[in-house]
Parts: C-alpha cells; sequence; structure tokens
C-alpha cells in the first residue's frame, strides 16, 4: 500500500482502497501488512463491496448473507444516515468452512456515522432515534439480514468514540480462541459501488479465489 504523510494526531485516509489480503495460514485476513508500526499497513483494510462479493461470495449461504448487507445498507441509508464508514468481520471473512466444518452464520458490522443533518443535537438526536424503528436494533437486523449491527455515533463525545472504538476493534480483532486477525472498512455511503456488488451476486456463488494469492 502507498505511504501518506498526514499531522500526527489524524486519521489515515479511508480512501486507499488496496486489494484484500490473502489469508494467513491459520485461514483468516492478517492483522497487519509486512509492519505494524505503518498505519497503513495495519487492519481494518479499506476496501470496496466489489471486492469483497468477488473474494467472499464462492457459496450459496455467503451470497445469502451478502444479500443482507446490501438490503441492510440500504436500509439504513434511507433515515438519512449516509456519512461515515463500516467495519466488516465475522467468519464470513475466515475460511470457516475448513477451520469449524460449518458455514458462516451472518456479518459483523461496527457502523461509525454522524448524524444527519437536523439530528444533531441531543433533542433532535432523541427524536430522530425514536423514529428509525429497528434500525438500531441488533436482533432486528439479525433476523431480518443476517447482519450484527453495532454503531458508534461520531457526533457523540470523544471520549465515547474512543472507547467504544477501543472496545469494538479489541473484541473484532480477536477469534474466540484469542487468535489475532484482521478485519476491512468501506464506506457507508450508497453508491454505484452497491449496485454493481448486486449484479455480482445476481448469477449465485462465484468461484473460488484462492484467498486472494498465496497464504500469509
Amino acid at each position: 500500500m502507498s505511504s501518506t504523510t498526514h499531522t500526527p494526531g489524524s486519521l489515515r485516509p479511508l480512501a486507499t482502497f488496496g486489494d484484500i489480503p490473502p489469508w494467513t495460514i491459520s485461514g483468516v485476513l492478517p492483522p497487519y501488512l509486512t509492519d505494524p508500526t505503518l498505519s497503513l499497513n495495519m487492519a481494518p483494510y479499506p476496501t470496496t463491496l466489489c471486492k469483497v462479493i468477488k473474494r467472499f461470495a464462492y457459496s450459496e449461504k455467503r451470497v445469502e448473507i451478502f444479500h443482507g448487507l446490501l438490503r441492510y445498507r440500504q436500509n439504513v441509508a434511507q433515515l438519512g444516515i449516509i456519512d461515515g464508514f463500516q467495519w466488516l468481520n465475522g467468519s464470513i471473512f475466515e475460511e470457516i468452512e475448513k477451520l469449524e466444518n460449518r458455514d458462516p452464520n451472518d456479518i459483523d458490522i461496527v457502523t461509525f456515522f454522524r448524524r444527519p443533518t437536523g439530528a444533531k443535537d441531543p433533542i433532535a438526536w432523541s427524536h430522530f432515534c425514536a423514529r428509525s424503528g429497528t434500525v438500531f436494533s441488533p436482533a432486528a437486523n439479525k433476523l431480518l439480514f443476517k447482519c450484527d449491527t453495532q454503531y458508534i455515533d461520531l457526533d457523540s463525545s470523544s471520549e465515547d468514540v474512543a472507547n467504544l472504538t477501543r472496545f469494538w476493534f479489541g473484541l473484532f480483532s480477536h477469534r474466540r480462541n484469542d487468535l489475532w486477525k484482521g478485519m476491512l472498512s468501506i464506506p457507508l455511503t450508497v453508491s454505484q459501488d452497491d449496485q454493481d456488488a448486486l449484479a455480482l451476486l445476481a448469477p449465485g456463488p462465484l468461484s473460488p479465489t484462492g484467498g486472494g494469492g498465496e497464504a500469509l
């Protein structure tokens, strides 16, 4: 990945869409590439929906889950939540069929978002959430979209953002056996990439890519 200079304390750019790394010999995405002291080499790896689909939609169950992801993103966008990014994680990004002899069940998502215009202040945001239906319900999203959803409100306090990010990164960057693993990141905004991803899913499962290259 290319290096980018930025001011100390600033976020790394989220628009560097590189190739998804191959699985490690443990059947997971690597938590970093080459040098973990370089932020651009660390997971979550910025990518696109089309790259995700081409790499991981190689079974009927996986196609079903990715269809749910696309519907879930549309559901969020219809509320006006369009500014931010999403971390993608879960067994669907592992060789779970080989590791545990089973299909993936769902996809784990952490949505980092900014509140829509007109819902910035606490009272307006409270009213917005009351009208949002089941969008913020992990149980409903898992049932309707096969998405295990969590949220980080970028308009909340810096302390809350830092603490929630620390928690979800620590939890999602490890398997239950404590193996360190990587994640992916995609833009929150629904775009042509969503339509192209849907078209890729239309014929059914794609041919396996072999993990995107030689295992690390």
